[in-house]
């Protein structure tokens, strides 16, 4: 029988947290973040898929990574309480492979 895992954690401020750094070692890749005037380069790190869901309306700043992390950490003023993203790692089944887990779960997720 096909099992799913789920986690989600919330990316804060107040734990010294950045969203432009989290979301590149997510994504392995390499961003660059404003407000720390540093580069998070994770592109060694191997990732088996990774993508941004959006709203339909949503403009084209929203798909690029780089863009949308260094926006929303720009946005939030609150040191205090200020989150920044939520984590959600899905370990998919292995009863199926990358592709059709790919094919069957993309775009599906709704929070």
């Amino acid at each position: 029988m096909a099992t799913y895992h789920l986690s989600a954690r919330i990316i804060k401020r107040t734990q010294n947290k950045s969203a432009v750094a989290s979301a590149a070692y997510r994504a392995g890749d390499e961003f660059y973040d404003e407000r720390e005037d540093k580069t998070w380069d994770y592109s060694k790190k191997a990732v088996a898929h990774s993508e941004i869901l959006t709203p339909e309306h949503a403009g084209e700043w929203a798909k690029d990574r780089s863009e949308l992390w260094n926006t929303v950490q720009n946005k939030e003023r609150q040191w205090k309480n200020g989150q920044l993203a939520r984590d959600m790692e899905i370990a998919l089944p292995r009863e199926f492979s990358l592709e059709e887990n790919i094919e069957k779960n993309s775009g599906r997720l709704r929070i």
